[in-house]
């Protein structure tokens, strides 16, 4: 038997039926090649676990269907119940309210995301079982900590043999069960009727492509929905004093000093003058946009001349020489010159003019005065 150069975890949400544990392992091993299980894990109630272990364990149904098609060891055993706990600690029968579905989205998420940490192991997560939150929450944490050799599968029971009390695989040799037929009366049906169809679903990988460090789902929701919101449009802008350079995604373009002080200086006025840290998102909002006599002050060019220095690998003299230059402060002709030719320059280098605005500095007239900043999230600003 060749060895599969995964460990296949094979993943369950399950409530009263456990026949799509049995049905899923055998669909599994059909496969061309087969695929066997190195580890079980069942996310259930008290209830659920009670009915897996007198349906498929004290009735050897697990054992038969390991030994009909000479399957290694099925492990099915007491570490492999993941049971749903109230935030006292109790084990659950059932889940009764939104507070246990929520705990249900926390469980599976943090699972989800343990077992996605081993990149030996390849998850195999069936969402046939469970009530429909408890698929849900499976399918999304996968789709946020799935890696690409990750698998989210649905299985398809011919419906007379669906949640049959009497059917938990197909066996190799055919035999008789009472059925009820969808008219609801009862036949008996030979069990070579039976189709049993384990079904691949399609699933958008978020992991490494957005910022996601929350603990609940609800926070991972959140944070996911903002990287997608400004995520899509918006790269990232970072600042490099050193190597005097401005990136824009995978853009990297040199700016010379003067224009990399202004650019910078507004830059970090939005990082660090935010009037409304609360909010998740900057989108139309300038009050941290900063005024000419503020571009202009002894008090920022003192500021400019620090990451001048920078510029000349920290050597302190260049600060002190900038100083000199402009001990009476910037002019207002100087920096609206410098702007209009780093919007130009910017312009020039990217590409896609629908970026332009993002990244350039833009104007407003506001409280009287004519106010400056960029519309760049300021989550997507880096200053290094």
């Amino acid at each position: 038997m060749k060895k599969d150069r995964f460990k296949n975890v094979l993943i369950f949400v399950a409530g009263a039926t456990p026949q799509i544990i049995t049905e899923t392992i055998y669909a599994l091993a059909m496969q061309n090649p087969p695929i066997y299980t190195d580890e079980i894990y069942i996310i259930t109630t008290t209830v659920g676990k009670k009915l897996i272990l007198e349906n498929l364990v004290e009735r050897g149904i697990i054992k038969e269907l390991q030994r009909e098609y000479a399957m290694p060891e099925i492990p099915l055993e007491e570490s492999s119940f993941i049971i749903i706990k109230d935030r006292d600690g109790r084990e659950l029968d059932d889940l009764r309210n939104s507070e246990h579905n929520e705990i249900l989205g926390d469980l599976i998420i943090n699972f989800i995301r343990k077992k996605a940490q081993d990149p030996s192991a390849r998850l195999l997560c069936s969402l046939a079982g469970g009530r429909k939150t408890m698929s849900f929450y499976l399918g999304a944490a996968l789709q946020f900590f799935g890696r690409p050799w990750d698998k989210l599968y649905h299985l398809l029971v011919s419906p007379e043999f669906e949640a049959n009390r009497d059917f938990y695989y197909k066996p190799k040799n055919d035999k008789l069960i009472s059925c009820r037929l969808t008219d609801g009366s009862v036949k008996e049906l030979s069990t070579a009727e039976a189709k049993i169809e384990l079904i691949e679903l399609p699933f958008i990988r978020l992991r490494d492509k957005l910022s996601l460090n929350g603990k609940s789902f609800s926070e991972l929701v959140r944070e996911g929905q903002k990287e997608v919101d400004t995520g899509l449009f918006q790269k990232e802008l970072r600042v490099n004093l050193k190597e005097r350079t401005v990136n824009i995604g995978e853009l990297s373009v040199d700016m010379i000093p003067m224009h990399l002080l202004i650019y910078t200086t507004i830059l970090n006025s939005k990082q660090n003058h935010c009037r409304h840290p609360e909010r998740s998102y900057c989108i139309e909002c300038t009050d941290c946009w900063t005024t000419l006599e503020e571009l202009t002050s002894k008090a920022t060019v003192e500021e400019m001349a620090v990451r001048y220095a920078q510029l000349y690998d920290n050597k302190p003299f260049k600060a002190e020489e900038f100083l000199r230059k402009w001990k009476d402060g910037l002019t207002f002709d100087v920096v609206r010159q410098n702007i209009s030719k780093i919007n130009r320059f910017i312009k020039e280098n990217l590409k896609d003019d629908s970026l332009v605005p993002l990244y350039a500095i833009s104007s407003i007239r506001k409280y009287g005065s004519s106010r400056y900043g960029v519309r760049v999230e300021r989550e997507k600003i880096k200053i290094e």
